[in-house]
């Protein structure tokens, strides 16, 4: 294990790791003239729900001006479109048209084989026990107490160097 410079950074590792996998994603997805990005969104709508733009950058991990960007992207070649949310008619939810979902199934096929190819350099048993475990260490850090940064402790009344 290393266990000095950026090595020994788990930030670092997991970037690494997503970039990594990332390659090999964009691979088969623009293959169909789909990014990485766009591929979420569409997988992330294929659920049928509908999803408010807020609930969906938070599911695809996009900021919300870069969201609407690719929604608007994905509007214009009408592979999504927009409607009333079927929970609040007052509230915009964007959904997955049918053209969409034709373009997701045969984008699945190249994640697929992609998600295939990863099995096979690492392992199917060490795969799912890598998704497993980042699973739960999102889990744990989503359910753990904020903890200030060391700057804001020091700040704090009575923090370190206080009297």
């Amino acid at each position: 294990m290393v266990t000095t410079g950026l090595g020994s950074s788990l930030a670092y590792l997991l970037s690494r790791a997503e970039r990594s996998v990332n390659r090999g994603l964009a691979a088969a997805v623009t293959a169909q003239d789909v990014s990485v990005e766009q591929w979420r969104i569409l997988r992330a709508l294929a659920d049928g729900r509908g999803h408010s733009m807020g609930d969906l950058a938070e599911a695809v991990l996009m900021p919300h001006p870069t969201l609407t960007k690719a929604i608007d992207r994905l509007i214009d070649r009408s592979l999504v479109y927009r409607g009333h949310d079927p929970g609040d008619r007052r509230k915009v939810a964007v959904f997955l048209a049918d053209r969409g979902s034709e373009l997701l199934t045969r984008v699945e096929g190249g994640v697929a084989e992609h998600h295939r190819l990863i099995e096979a350099v690492y392992g199917t048993e060490r795969t799912e026990r890598l998704m497993r475990d980042l699973e739960g260490l999102v889990t744990a850090l989503d359910d753990a107490p904020a903890v200030p940064s060391p700057a804001v402790r020091e700040r704090a009344p009575g923090g370190p160097g206080r009297s």
